[in-house]
Protein backbone atom coordinates (compact mmCIF):
# COMPACT_ATOMS: atom_id res chain seq x y z
CA UNK A 1 0.00 0.00 0.00
CA UNK A 2 1.14 3.64 -0.90
CA UNK A 3 0.62 6.31 1.66
CA UNK A 4 1.36 9.71 0.24
CA UNK A 5 3.89 11.65 2.07
CA UNK A 6 1.32 14.31 2.68
CA UNK A 7 -1.35 12.54 3.01
CA UNK A 8 -3.92 13.55 5.41
CA UNK A 9 -5.65 11.38 8.77
CA UNK A 10 -9.12 12.66 9.10
CA UNK A 11 -10.33 11.18 12.55
CA UNK A 12 -14.01 12.05 12.53
CA UNK A 13 -15.73 12.61 15.98
CA UNK A 14 -13.93 10.93 18.66
CA UNK A 15 -15.66 12.60 21.61
CA UNK A 16 -17.05 11.59 25.05
CA UNK A 17 -20.69 11.92 24.14
CA UNK A 18 -20.40 8.68 21.82
CA UNK A 19 -19.76 6.74 25.34
CA UNK A 20 -23.12 7.22 26.70
CA UNK A 21 -24.50 3.98 26.09
CA UNK A 22 -27.82 4.77 27.67
CA UNK A 23 -28.42 7.18 24.56
CA UNK A 24 -26.76 5.34 21.31
CA UNK A 25 -27.33 1.73 22.34
CA UNK A 26 -24.95 -1.38 21.74
CA UNK A 27 -21.73 -0.44 19.91
CA UNK A 28 -19.14 -2.77 17.85
CA UNK A 29 -15.52 -3.07 17.35
CA UNK A 30 -14.27 -2.41 20.99
CA UNK A 31 -10.49 -2.04 19.32
CA UNK A 32 -11.49 0.51 17.67
CA UNK A 33 -10.25 3.20 19.84
CA UNK A 34 -7.01 1.57 20.19
CA UNK A 35 -6.99 1.53 16.31
CA UNK A 36 -7.26 5.05 15.99
CA UNK A 37 -4.53 5.64 18.95
CA UNK A 38 -2.26 4.02 16.62
CA UNK A 39 -3.21 5.79 13.67
CA UNK A 40 -2.83 9.34 15.10
CA UNK A 41 0.80 7.94 16.63
CA UNK A 42 1.74 7.07 13.08
CA UNK A 43 0.89 10.18 11.36
CA UNK A 44 2.35 12.10 13.55
CA UNK A 45 5.52 10.31 13.99
CA UNK A 46 5.74 10.66 9.90
CA UNK A 47 4.77 14.56 10.21
CA UNK A 48 1.42 13.71 8.24
CA UNK A 49 -1.29 15.86 8.24
CA UNK A 50 -4.01 15.48 11.01
CA UNK A 51 -7.14 16.74 10.89
CA UNK A 52 -9.34 15.92 14.17
CA UNK A 53 -13.43 16.76 13.52
CA UNK A 54 -15.66 17.66 16.05
CA UNK A 55 -19.47 17.27 15.70
CA UNK A 56 -21.33 20.33 17.43
CA UNK A 57 -24.92 19.18 17.25
CA UNK A 58 -27.20 21.59 17.30
CA UNK A 59 -30.37 19.05 18.52
CA UNK A 60 -30.86 20.17 22.47
CA UNK A 61 -30.84 15.88 23.79
CA UNK A 62 -27.98 15.06 21.32
CA UNK A 63 -25.09 14.13 23.87
CA UNK A 64 -22.48 15.80 21.44
CA UNK A 65 -23.97 19.19 21.77
CA UNK A 66 -22.06 22.38 22.50
CA UNK A 67 -21.58 23.02 26.40
CA UNK A 68 -22.39 19.57 27.23
CA UNK A 69 -19.29 17.60 28.61
CA UNK A 70 -19.74 14.82 25.51
CA UNK A 71 -18.74 17.30 22.90
CA UNK A 72 -15.13 17.09 24.46
CA UNK A 73 -12.95 15.03 22.28
CA UNK A 74 -12.15 11.13 24.22
CA UNK A 75 -9.11 11.72 25.72
CA UNK A 76 -6.58 9.90 24.60
CA UNK A 77 -7.59 11.80 21.31
CA UNK A 78 -7.00 15.26 23.34
CA UNK A 79 -3.86 14.41 24.62
CA UNK A 80 -2.20 13.54 21.25
CA UNK A 81 -3.71 17.07 19.86
CA UNK A 82 -0.98 19.32 18.79
CA UNK A 83 1.91 16.67 19.17
CA UNK A 84 2.81 15.68 15.65
CA UNK A 85 5.52 17.24 13.90
CA UNK A 86 3.41 18.05 10.94
CA UNK A 87 0.62 20.12 10.01
CA UNK A 88 -3.09 19.95 12.25
CA UNK A 89 -6.39 20.90 12.05
CA UNK A 90 -9.39 21.22 13.91
CA UNK A 91 -12.73 21.30 11.78
CA UNK A 92 -16.28 21.44 13.66
CA UNK A 93 -19.38 20.41 12.04
CA UNK A 94 -23.09 20.26 12.54
CA UNK A 95 -23.61 17.84 9.72
CA UNK A 96 -22.25 14.25 8.59
CA UNK A 97 -19.84 15.91 6.51
CA UNK A 98 -16.43 16.90 7.44
CA UNK A 99 -16.27 18.93 4.05
CA UNK A 100 -19.37 21.07 5.28
CA UNK A 101 -17.33 22.05 8.37
CA UNK A 102 -15.53 25.43 9.43
CA UNK A 103 -12.88 25.90 8.53
CA UNK A 104 -13.38 24.61 4.79
CA UNK A 105 -11.77 21.12 4.55
CA UNK A 106 -11.17 20.88 1.06
CA UNK A 107 -9.44 24.46 0.83
CA UNK A 108 -7.06 23.54 3.69
CA UNK A 109 -6.61 19.92 1.68
CA UNK A 110 -5.71 22.03 -1.37
CA UNK A 111 -3.23 24.83 0.39
CA UNK A 112 -1.65 21.59 1.40
CA UNK A 113 -1.89 19.63 -1.35
CA UNK A 114 -2.89 16.79 0.14
CA UNK A 115 -5.09 14.37 -2.59
CA UNK A 116 -4.63 11.14 -0.34
CA UNK A 117 -6.67 11.10 3.02
CA UNK A 118 -7.40 8.30 5.33
CA UNK A 119 -10.73 8.30 7.22
CA UNK A 120 -11.17 6.75 10.96
CA UNK A 121 -13.52 7.67 13.96
CA UNK A 122 -17.16 7.45 14.70
CA UNK A 123 -19.93 6.81 13.64
CA UNK A 124 -18.52 3.95 11.03
CA UNK A 125 -21.97 4.73 9.01
CA UNK A 126 -23.01 7.84 9.49
CA UNK A 127 -20.11 10.89 9.52
CA UNK A 128 -17.59 8.73 8.83
CA UNK A 129 -18.74 7.19 5.99
CA UNK A 130 -20.16 10.20 4.50
CA UNK A 131 -17.23 11.97 4.68
CA UNK A 132 -15.55 9.12 2.77
CA UNK A 133 -18.66 9.13 -0.14
CA UNK A 134 -17.78 12.83 -0.29
CA UNK A 135 -13.88 12.87 -0.61
CA UNK A 136 -14.75 10.12 -3.23
CA UNK A 137 -17.26 12.31 -5.19
CA UNK A 138 -14.59 15.61 -4.75
CA UNK A 139 -12.06 13.59 -6.58
CA UNK A 140 -9.83 12.02 -3.61
CA UNK A 141 -8.23 9.04 -3.10
CA UNK A 142 -9.32 7.32 0.40
CA UNK A 143 -8.29 5.11 2.25
CA UNK A 144 -11.18 3.82 5.11
CA UNK A 145 -9.66 2.42 8.29
CA UNK A 146 -12.57 0.59 8.87
CA UNK A 147 -11.41 -1.25 12.04
CA UNK A 148 -9.90 2.46 13.63
CA UNK A 149 -14.15 2.84 13.24
CA UNK A 150 -17.67 2.09 15.37
CA UNK A 151 -21.38 2.29 15.38
CA UNK A 152 -23.85 0.99 16.99
CA UNK A 153 -26.94 -1.22 16.28
CA UNK A 154 -29.60 1.34 14.54
CA UNK A 155 -33.54 1.45 13.72
CA UNK A 156 -34.59 2.15 10.73
CA UNK A 157 -38.15 2.05 8.28
CA UNK A 158 -40.27 -0.54 8.28
CA UNK A 159 -39.81 -1.56 11.54
CA UNK A 160 -36.17 -2.92 10.04
CA UNK A 161 -33.24 -3.51 12.46
CA UNK A 162 -29.29 -3.95 11.64
CA UNK A 163 -26.63 -4.77 14.37
CA UNK A 164 -23.48 -2.31 14.54
CA UNK A 165 -21.58 -5.01 12.80
CA UNK A 166 -23.77 -5.69 10.44
CA UNK A 167 -23.74 -1.95 9.48
CA UNK A 168 -20.12 -1.60 9.61
CA UNK A 169 -20.25 -4.40 6.70
CA UNK A 170 -22.85 -2.83 4.62
CA UNK A 171 -20.57 0.46 4.61
CA UNK A 172 -17.42 -1.09 4.13
CA UNK A 173 -18.97 -2.91 1.14
CA UNK A 174 -20.68 -0.12 0.07
CA UNK A 175 -17.76 2.31 0.00
CA UNK A 176 -15.52 -0.50 -1.39
CA UNK A 177 -17.71 -1.69 -3.83
CA UNK A 178 -18.94 1.34 -5.34
CA UNK A 179 -15.84 3.11 -5.92
CA UNK A 180 -15.72 5.39 -2.97
CA UNK A 181 -12.97 4.60 -1.09
CA UNK A 182 -10.74 1.74 -0.44
CA UNK A 183 -11.16 -0.68 2.71
CA UNK A 184 -8.04 -1.29 4.69
CA UNK A 185 -6.97 -1.88 8.60
CA UNK A 186 -5.48 -0.06 10.59
CA UNK A 187 -2.20 -2.55 10.68
CA UNK A 188 -1.21 -1.90 7.23
CA UNK A 189 -1.54 1.75 6.94
CA UNK A 190 0.38 1.81 9.99
CA UNK A 191 2.83 -0.37 8.71
CA UNK A 192 3.06 1.89 5.21
CA UNK A 193 3.06 5.23 7.24
CA UNK A 194 6.38 4.29 8.51
CA UNK A 195 8.14 3.19 5.25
Amino acid sequence: MEIAENAALVVVDVQKGFEEEDFWGRRNNPGADENIAALIDAWQASGRPVVFVRHDSSKPGSPLRRGHAGNEFKDYVEQRRGKGGGPELLVTKTVNSAFYGTPDLGAWFGSEGVRQFVVAGIQTNMCAETTARMGGNLGYEVLFALDATYTFDLVGPFGWSMGADELARATAVSLHGGGFATVVATEELVAAAGK
